[in-house]
């Protein structure tokens, strides 16, 4: 299991002084929408002129099919090592996405996101009509089939969507709080014995690293637990 560190704060600055702070350690880069609108492709480069990160570029791509493999494509040109897209885009994008990006001498790992760590039950089926384990179930079945390399999921859903497609298909797990953090706006939160516990392959933790006072020490924390864990 990985920690992906979220870099979701209000500057450039505060963002690559939390890089510099966590230079050496065993974590990816996660640059979300809000900073990559705001600092663009050089921030992306000044990550990796810092140390040498794995990025994740977590902008959910959701388009129609041609539009988002063009955007993949463009991406993956931008030297990072982890995308995001919709599963709700349909099995089609997603298809020619993968299509896409496979001509490439070396592509980044594709993602699917099934459904926001953000939504409870009720709020997913107002927006779905149905509830979010049978969404998920059908999302991840269809980006399975069509080669996407994993899922963005919540902690609760990673076993059941290795158990329908593959040990090594991939769940990324957002909603991490490690040390029994306040929730802030997620719903389906959980702990890194839990995530462990449902074989999650990257866990994604935000605010309880750059809003503590010493981030490096609560990522190192952080990792002691994920060592214990795979043990």
């Amino acid at each position: 299991m990985k920690l992906c560190v979220a870099l979701d704060m209000a500057s450039r600055k505060q963002n690559l002084s939390l890089v510099s702070e966590l230079k050496g350690l065993d974590v990816w880069m996660k640059v979300g929408l809000r900073s990559y609108l705001r600092d663009g492709v050089k921030f992306i480069d000044e990550i990796k002129k810092i140390d040498d990160f794995k990025i994740f570029l977590d902008l959910k791509l959701h388009d129609i099919p041609n539009t988002m493999a063009d955007a993949a494509e463009v991406i993956a040109g931008l030297g990072v090592d982890m995308i995001n897209i919709h599963a709700s885009a349909g099995k089609r994008a997603m298809s020619e996405v993968m299509n896409r990006l496979n001509l490439l001498k070396n592509r980044p790992l594709v993602l699917a996101v099934s459904a926001l760590t953000s939504f409870s039950d009720d709020g997913f089926k107002i927006v779905y009509n149905d509830n979010i384990k049978n969404f998920v179930l059908k999302f991840c079945v269809s980006a399975y089939e069509v080669g996407v390399d994993g899922m963005v999921c919540s902690v609760f859903e990673s076993k059941m969507i290795k158990g329908v497609t593959n040990a090594n298909f991939i769940t990324l797990t957002p909603g991490i709080r490690p040390f029994g953090e306040n929730k802030g706006d997620q719903k389906r939160v959980a702990d890194i014995k839990t995530a462990q516990r449902e074989n999650s392959d990257f866990i994604v933790v935000g605010r309880p690293i750059y809003e503590d006072e010493n981030p490096r020490e609560i990522c190192e924390r952080i990792l002691s637990e994920i060592e214990v864990s795979n043990e």
